[in-house]
């Protein structure tokens, strides 16, 4: 039997990606990696990190954390979250399976990204990987661990993927894949500055079985009111309750506006990091969900460098998880 796995089970280790010297962080490397170092900070008090980079020198400035282990190997860029392996439960074992990623619609060079899975399960993990002949990132999809999969229409329809399957092709490939019982796609919402073709990451998640927390646009003449004012009634026809996540203000870099969103959080064990961006709505968010999660620790981690190329904290991790004894 195979089963979803929904992003609060038990955590093995969650992967990172560093930034490195041949990444587009390059003109401010010594920012994002502070970045960094207060993402991993928050997370190690609950449980392990694994770190991935090109050389050993890329991880001195993290030799000195407990709880962190290393994995040297080539990479293009940080967004693990599009390029690790997606778990599974099969047959009561949790199974990998390794997509083919092309760097969200072959927008970017991702040879060595596509290539991370296979060395880090063989000399790393040592455990078994599937390769599976089908183009799909982590952060285009969420499971509610009950046979539900919530994803967007506009990034895993896109002829950049899989052009060579319909809705109907590729829904029946998921659904096998993943042992799902219905999928959601979500024909509205975006972000701005987001540049995957509307990650579900960066609109609508699931925090429970029966919740979905999603993004909403309270300014009128904002680009984003209308198309997030669609896709909350898309949500609403569905069955699950629901939890509204009210966008920071504007946040722009070199006057392009950023991809802020608190849809892009990030489960560890016991306790949920959300994104911060110094914004009013940061601790408004953060009792939302503590309410909403309240056998849970809320933790805010400042994500604003991590706007700069497009992406936010749970798009810079994966999560690996524990095998039932």
């Amino acid at each position: 039997m195979i089963k979803s796995i929904p992003e609060w089970s038990e955590q093995e280790y969650l992967l990172l990606a560093l930034p490195h010297e041949k990444t587009d962080w390059k003109p401010y490397l010594s920012e994002i990696l502070e970045s960094y170092k207060k993402f991993i900070e928050a997370i190690i008090p609950f449980q392990k990190v694994l770190l991935i980079a090109p050389q050993q020198e890329d991880f001195k400035p993290f030799s000195h954390f407990k709880n962190v282990e290393f994995f040297k190997c080539p990479t293009n860029d940080t967004w693990i979250r599009d390029f690790g392996a997606i778990e599974i439960w099969q047959g009561g074992k949790i199974k990998a399976l390794d997509f083919t990623f092309n760097a969200w619609g072959n927008k970017f060079e991702s040879s060595l990204d596509n290539a991370v899975n296979s060395k880090l399960f063989k000399d790393k993990l040592g455990q078994d990987l599937q390769k599976i002949d089908l183009v799909l990132e982590g952060g285009s999809i969420d499971f509610n661990g009950k046979g539900t999969m919530l994803t967007s229409s506009y990034c895993l329809l896109n002829p950049n993927r899989n052009s060579h399957l319909n809705k109907n092709e590729l829904e029946k490939k998921l659904k096998n894949l993943f042992g799902l019982e219905q999928i959601l796609w979500l024909e509205n919402g975006f972000i701005k500055g987001d540049d995957t073709d509307h990650h579900i990451d960066t609109l609508a998640r699931f925090i429970d079985e029966e919740t979905i927390a999603f993004c909403v646009c309270e300014d009128e003449k904002d680009e984003h009111f209308k198309p997030l004012s669609l896709m909350k009634q898309e949500l609403e026809k569905t069955s699950f309750k629901l939890l509204e996540l009210p966008l920071p203000k504007p946040l722009f870099y070199e006057n392009q506006r950023l991809g802020a969103t608190y849809a892009n959080f990030v489960f560890i064990n016991n306790a949920l990091i959300v994104p911060f961006y110094s914004d009013e709505n940061d601790e408004l968010v953060k009792t939302r969900l503590q309410k909403a999660l309240p056998n849970r620790e809320i933790i805010g981690v400042d994500a604003r460098v991590f706007l700069r190329q497009n992406g936010s904290l749970h798009c810079s991790c994966q999560n690996l998880f524990k095998d039932k004894k």
